[in-house]
């Protein structure tokens, strides 16, 4: 039972502390994205989500409103994208859900 405590203690802890992460910023790229979209851009308005060498990356034929949250509902980043391809390095590698629109993506890194 101590050790249940002691453990649910410490996930409150972790969940409630602040991300412990550099000042992350999206970044316009024109590197040609391989391999396979998690997302299928004929059901998501044109929006593409991957993920490359540890960073998030995402496609878009429009401007859209990105948030990147951790598993745990921490936001991590929010911005408006320009239409092209725009990636975001994350200094903590883990699952992250990224809500493009009214798309929601799980991304593990």
């Amino acid at each position: 039972m101590r050790r249940l405590f002691v453990i649910l203690t410490l996930a409150l802890a972790l969940a409630s502390a602040p991300v412990a992460m550099a000042r992350v910023q999206w970044q316009s790229t024109n590197a040609e994205v391989q391999g396979k979209s998690l997302t299928d851009p004929k059901n998501t308005d044109g929006v593409e989500i991957f993920q490359r060498n540890g960073c998030i990356v995402i496609r878009t034929q429009r401007p859209v409103q990105v948030k990147v949250f951790t598993i745990l509902g921490q936001l991590v980043s929010q911005a408006t994208l320009q239409p092209g391809t725009s990636e975001l390095r994350l200094n903590s590698r883990g699952i992250y859900m990224v809500k493009v629109g009214n798309v929601t993506q799980k991304v593990a890194l």
